[in-house]
């Protein structure tokens, strides 16, 4: 199984207009992201993980040529504003983009893009099959796939263990029994917006003492903001094995 992040960041992520920190000025290529999302392809199958504003620069990037399904693990617009360009690989591929969420979210996809959905649909507006997901894992092609229920503030979110891959994004609770099914895994990626503390997603801290609860083999903090600080100066504050992710890092495992 090969895992890239297709972007590590936030919509208060680099740059940001108007913005004059020393992150937005920044030279460096690995303080420039694009909002979270991940592919995850193993021999036969390609799934991508939320399909944000970016989706279609992150698949032209990352030179995506089959995709099997998008995970969405909620709602809010930088993890689904993209899903409307699914229409290439409709065309690509001759079928539906199978599209998988919770109720919360298919409910907001069927609202959202209402003409993908119409009796009567417009030439080329998306085709679109939604699949309803919950606790129990599923299976993409050959790719099982364990759902991890978490909090977003108030609002219910959705990460996702595959093989030994865990990814959970703008999250800043989970429970016991949710963390232990990412136990075991080699890689886990999680959010962490900044260092300090935010209503609705880990802090910097919050995250480095969940990765060094599960011990992976490789630790990668995404949904990075501009207020995190630069990567290189905030990499060497990091315990072994811990480390900001950047757009395009790719791990086969």
């Amino acid at each position: 199984m090969i895992i890239t992040l297709l972007g590590t960041g936030t919509s208060q992520g680099v740059p940001v207009v108007g913005c004059r920190c020393r992150v937005c000025k920044s030279m460096d290529p690995y303080d420039k992201r694009l909002r979270a999302a991940a592919l995850v392809r193993s021999k036969h199958t390609n799934i991508v993980i939320d399909a944000g504003p970016d989706f279609r620069q992150q698949m032209l990037r990352a030179n995506v040529q089959k995709l099997d399904g998008v995970l969405i693990t909620h709602n809010h617009k930088d993890h689904t504003a993209g899903i409307d360009d699914v229409r290439a690989f409709n065309w690509i591929q001759k079928k539906p983009m199978d599209i998988y969420g919770d109720r919360r979210v298919l409910d907001s996809i069927k609202q959202d893009y209402s003409y993908a959905f119409e009796k009567e649909k417009y030439p080329g507006v998306p085709d679109i099959r939604l699949h309803t997901i919950n606790a129990q894992l599923f299976n993409i092609e050959e790719i099982k796939i364990i759902p991890i229920k978490a909090m977003h503030h108030q609002m219910p979110v959705l990460g996702f263990r595959m093989g030994d891959f865990s990814y959970l994004t703008d999250a800043n609770f989970i429970e016991k029994a949710e963390l232990n099914k990412m136990k075991g895994s080699r890689l886990v990626v999680l959010n962490a917006l900044r260092r300090e503390k935010h209503i609705s997603h880990f802090s910097l801290d919050e995250a480095v003492d969940i990765l060094q609860f599960l011990r992976p083999e490789k630790g990668l903090i995404t949904h990075i903001s501009h207020q995190m600080g630069l990567r290189s100066e905030i990499n060497g504050l990091l315990p072994a094995g811990i480390s900001l992710a950047y757009d395009g890092v790719t791990i086969k495992l």
